[in-house]
């Protein structure tokens, strides 16, 4: 598959006060398609760079690509933003109507589509998250679940190929997380919507195809969730923890007892302890 998101050498530096650099030299490709969670502390940089994603922030030095798009290029910046579209933390940022389906319409209108088309938009992307029953609701009668999945509807609308998710669930309860997730995994399975989900939550992560974390803006740890759960000595030296599956088996390896290291699930702990306790 082609790489719709690519970072060639990618740095940052916010300048304010002093200068801090945020990404240092990162080089990344993500193909059309793939469902990548980013990790990493608070102030590894996961933030700033899916900001780099679809141009909020303009890079240092090197350079950031969105379908082979340079996100320098002012010319390209519309159709860079309907290529990769962003959902932020907080929902009630993003949403600025006071009925739904008016803040779902709210881009395409600004992309000059005929009413018919825009109508179509609406009922597709609120239908794609479930929230097509809410249609004419007022946003601030939602739960935070619902708002966010409001948020991605307004995205989706664009119709991008890609989604950039920042902390989407960060804000919600446990099912306000479920429900974003069902959703994320949906489009990107269903709808073949290329994913970037920039999270703190290592379930979440371990629902991706890709892990990529993050340390004081350099590239740590690529690879999938089981590759990269299982470098648990490297990831605790990050200041992260593990799924509490590997956490449990990696704490019962360290007393001597032979039991793998890299179940992800909680079927797979069991098993790994029932073969242990079996031998």
């Amino acid at each position: 598959m082609p790489d719709i998101i690519k970072t060639d050498h990618l740095s940052f530096s916010y300048q304010s006060p002093a200068t801090v650099l945020a990404l240092n030299d990162l080089s990344i490709a993500i193909p059309e398609g793939q469902f990548v969670a980013v990790l990493g502390h608070n102030g590894s940089g996961k933030s700033t760079f899916a900001k780099h994603l679809n141009a909020i922030l303009l890079p240092s030095g090197g350079a950031a690509y969105v379908a082979g798009m340079d996100t320098r290029d002012k010319n390209l910046l519309y159709e860079i933003r309907r290529t990769a579209g962003m959902v932020f933390q907080n929902p009630d940022n993003q949403i600025v109507a006071t009925v739904v389906e008016e803040d779902v319409a709210f881009a395409p209108e600004n992309m000059g589509l005929p009413s018919d088309e825009i109508r179509r938009r609406v009922d597709e992307a609120l239908s794609s998250v479930g929230m097509q029953d809410f249609k004419l609701r007022a946003p601030h009668h939602l739960s935070g679940g619902q708002k966010q999945r409001v948020a991605i509807a307004g995205v989706i609308a664009m119709r991008p190929r890609c989604i950039i998710l920042d902390e989407p669930t960060a804000m919600l309860d446990p099912k306000g997380r479920e429900e974003i997730m069902l959703t994320i995994r949906e489009l990107n399975k269903k709808h073949n919507i290329t994913i970037v989900l920039i999270t703190h939550n290592m379930s979440e992560a371990v629902e991706a195809d890709r892990v990529i974390v993050l340390s004081d803006g350099s590239l740590l740890l690529d690879g999938t969730p089981r590759e990269v759960f299982s470098k648990v000595d490297t990831m605790i030296c990050a200041g992260l923890s593990v799924p509490q599956t590997v956490e449990l088996l990696y704490g019962l390896r360290k007393k001597g007892y032979d039991v793998s290291s890299d179940a992800l699930s909680v079927s797979e702990c069991a098993e790994s302890l029932l073969r242990f306790l079996e031998a």
